[in-house]
């Protein structure tokens, strides 16, 4: 699976050299962190509805893809705030054995 994201990652940093006319994701961090949020948001918005729907039908074929575009638009993101998947592996990683209320208690916020 990490493979996966390894070439999505290497993928992303190439495109977002790109011209912003022949790479959605090069057009993404042409317009800014901004417009990046924006899509994330509707992304996020989309995979809620989604979930709610596979609830009900008992379909989940709209939410693994609505879920694709999140984690997708998610990449994006980091990769625009110069963090990449990687980084987001490793705090998984770091949780491990610990329980979440612990996690959250761990946090300085």
């Amino acid at each position: 699976m990490n493979d996966v994201l390894a070439e999505l990652t290497q993928v992303l940093a190439d495109r977002r050299q790109r011209n912003p006319e022949s790479s959605y994701v090069a057009r993404l961090h042409h317009q800014g962190l901004n417009r990046i949020l924006e899509k994330l948001g509707e992304e996020c918005t989309e995979t809620l509805i989604a979930a709610k729907d596979a609830a009900h039908s008992g379909d989940t074929s709209a939410l693994v893809a609505e879920t694709a575009d999140l984690w997708f638009h998610s990449l994006v993101m980091l990769s625009h705030l110069g963090e990449n998947a990687d980084a987001v592996l490793a705090e998984l990683a770091r949780r491990f054995g610990m329980s979440g209320l612990e996690e959250k208690a761990s946090r300085n916020r």
